[in-house]
């Protein structure tokens, strides 16, 4: 691994995570080195970009495509100092971040799939990876949020497999967004995120009226067993409200969910 360049000048040199921006050309993850980081010690609001992950990953372990130069791919580390039940809400909260970066650097608003996808115009525009680390009690010792967002790309610079489910800022605006322009605002988002993750109710509030999913038609999918039903709610604890036909309601905190069809990639 390559020794990093400072970004020392992507925010005011009096921003509280101003002077611990880490810029590597290419590395397997960031989310990766970001964990190690945390677990020696490196202090909240250290942040890690990369110009090209070489293993990528999202949930479940899926593979994130992380072409050189083309997108922003970028992690933090956060030490909350609480119990993990108090913070059920950080991936909601940190696609708000996001979202809120994106219009601010972009001049467009994504909506969220739950829990973890930025999408624009029925396509992806990026995703969410938060992991934790414990103390002895039990605690978050610290946590890792890793955001990946397609800057540049084109159709054609996407994997086959994604074709049609994948789009870029580019694509979606017309102009390049640079991925460090992006990156200036969504670190600056993500330190006002920090300071506010105590306020679940009004975070969540702000989470729901962003949530692309809610009132669709969705599968609940574990494994080999799929049910199908309605979203109705996120609730403050960031799980899934789901309304299946017999009337019974489910609140889904883990799992696979993904829309129908006829919603395209939502």
């Amino acid at each position: 691994m390559t020794k990093p360049d400072m970004l020392t000048n992507l925010l005011p040199q009096d921003h509280p995570w101003g002077k611990s921006i880490y810029y590597y050309h290419t590395l397997p993850s960031t989310n990766t080195l970001a964990k190690h980081l945390a677990a020696q010690g490196a202090a909240e609001g250290t942040v890690i970009i990369a110009g090209e992950q070489t293993a990528g990953r999202g949930r479940l372990g899926r593979s994130f495509s992380s072409r050189s130069g083309l997108g922003l791919y970028l992690s933090v580390i956060l030490r909350p100092g609480c119990k993990p039940e108090k913070l059920m809400h950080l991936t909601c909260t940190a696609g708000l971040a996001a979202a809120d970066a994106v219009e601010e650097a972009a001049g467009i608003r994504p909506g969220i799939k739950w829990a973890n996808d930025l999408v624009h115009d029925g396509r992806k525009l990026g995703g969410i990876l938060t992991e934790l680390g414990f103390d002895s009690q039990g605690n978050v010792a610290w946590a890792v949020v890793g955001i990946g967002i397609n800057c540049l790309h084109k159709a054609e610079d996407f994997p086959q497999e994604l074709g049609g489910i994948a789009a870029s800022l580019a694509m979606a605006t017309g102009r390049q967004i640079a991925p460090l322009s992006l990156a200036k605002a969504l670190t600056a988002r993500l330190e006002a995120m920090a300071r506010q993750l105590s306020d679940a109710g009004a975070i969540m509030a702000r989470y729901r009226e962003n949530c692309l999913t809610l009132g669709r038609e969705i599968c609940v999918v574990r494994g080999d067993e799929k049910r199908c039903g309605t979203a109705v709610t996120v609730e403050d604890d960031g799980a899934l409200l789901v309304r299946y036909a017999d009337g019974t309601t489910q609140a889904v905190a883990s799992g696979e969910v993904s829309i129908r069809g006829m919603y395209g990639y939502l």
